[in-house]
């Protein structure tokens, strides 16, 4: 798939995704005012009730339509005015039986006022049972209630009872207040199942980044094996037409009257011969560590001596031949354990990247450092070093730094 059109799909996807939870979400806005508007409603009515039947237990039921019986003070706040006194358990009772009566199923807490006092007598709070089957449940005033009962209500004290203080109406003389401190059972009931809808479509918002994440990952993985084939292509054909240019000459007769010319090519084929070798060697223990057979063989190594060594190595070699390296050894004998093959390629690695990676003429210090019983080896040079952003990421395979359009420096990100 190309990359536009790659492009395309996925701002057409994430635009519907989008357009999809905006549309959620307006409806469960929406749904959350109708489950407001409803309570608010229900509540009204179940307490229009309530004040009826005080004045019908009272006998003052011809006083109703001359009052409003329920000022709705806010959201979670209403005063009923009865106009007659109240009695407590009366009124607990009435209020328990109309509020299931209108699914009404949330804790609650009521005053009565006190016309002596002109202020809210105690606060006593009502948990209600959220289970609607109520119908095995008795409750305290009944008559028939024993200690053994299922009990629908839990009564608490004022100190047990939250600190909302209810409002005070001058122009009612027999009234009380109610207040719902925590509705969200009855908003949860109402709303369960686009609660669930919206987790669903989270989950799906989800999977769609994971899925998006997958595709750029795996687009990328190509782009990297693409440009690692290619650089293998050319690491590996530059030197077999090295070779083969070498063969051609030697071939030739004329060749054995100039000997000097003649050692030249077979060292050309030699140097092209080691140069192909170590890229197909890289290739093999690439494959060696995926499959996670590499093997260390272990065996003591004397760190001064295979320092020079390598030191001999790098000079001869095209990227050594132009710039300078000092070795500062240690004092005294260096023996470390190390796989003598993987070692000596890390330590060319490093040497080779350090001439490699330079802007002018390289000059590399090597130098050992003795730590207690550890050995620290310090790799100095004047090379472009590498930013702080592309530093966590040498160590992924096939990454190269990025340069832009410039590819003066063959490699396959294996180092």
């Amino acid at each position: 798939m190309k990359g536009k059109a790659l492009k395309y799909i996925v701002i057409l996807a994430t635009v519907s995704i989008v357009g999809v939870f905006l549309v959620q979400f307006a409806f469960i806005r929406s749904s959350y005012n109708l489950s407001e508007k409803q309570f608010q409603e229900s509540a009204s009515v179940a307490l229009k009730e309530v004040a009826w039947q005080i004045m019908l237990a009272t006998g003052t039921t011809e006083k109703f339509d001359s009052i409003t019986p329920v000022e709705v003070i806010s959201n979670n706040t209403y005063l009923v005015n009865v106009g007659v006194p109240i009695d407590r358990e009366l009124l607990k009772q009435n209020l328990i039986t109309q509020l299931k009566k209108h699914d009404i199923y949330t804790t609650f807490e009521f005053a009565i006022y006190n016309p002596i006092e002109e202020q809210m007598d105690e606060t006593i709070l009502i948990q209600n049972n959220e289970n609607k089957d109520t119908s095995n449940y008795a409750s305290p005033v009944d008559e028939n209630y024993t200690d053994n009962d299922p009990i629908l209500i839990q009564n608490n004290e004022y100190e047990d009872a939250s600190d909302y203080i209810f409002p005070v109406n001058e122009n009612y003389s027999d009234y009380f207040g109610i207040h719902f401190p925590d509705r969200s059972s009855y908003f949860f009931s109402q709303l369960s199942i686009w609660y669930f809808l919206t987790a669903l479509l989270v989950l799906v918002i989800f999977f769609f980044s994971y899925t998006l994440w997958v595709i750029f990952r795996q687009r990328q993985l190509s782009e990297i094996q693409k440009n690692f084939i290619n650089n293998l292509t050319h690491e590996l054909k530059t030197p077999i037409s090295s070779i083969a240019l070498a063969a051609k000459v030697i071939n030739e007769e004329k060749i054995l009257n100039s000997p000097n010319r003649l050692f030249d090519y077979t060292h050309i084929i030699q140097e092209q011969t080691i140069r192909l070798s170590n890229n197909v060697e890289k290739v093999l223990n690439l494959a060696s560590i995926e499959k996670s057979r590499i093997h260390l063989n272990l065996e003591e190594i004397e760190l001064n001596e295979f320092l020079h060594k390598a030191s001999d190595h790098f000079k001869e070699s095209k990227a050594g031949q132009n710039g300078g390296l000092t070795i500062v050894t240690a004092q005294t004998s260096c023996k470390i354990m190390a796989d003598r093959f993987h070692f000596s390629n890390l330590v060319s690695n490093i040497l080779e990247n350090a001439a490699k990676y330079c802007d002018k003429k390289p000059d590399i210090k090597v130098e050992i450092l003795k730590n207690n019983k550890t050995y620290e080896l310090n790799f100095i040079d004047n090379g472009i070093g590498i930013s702080r952003e592309h530093r966590k990421k040498i160590f992924k395979k096939f990454y190269r730094v990025p340069t832009g359009d410039v590819h003066n420096v063959k490699g396959f990100g294996l180092g």
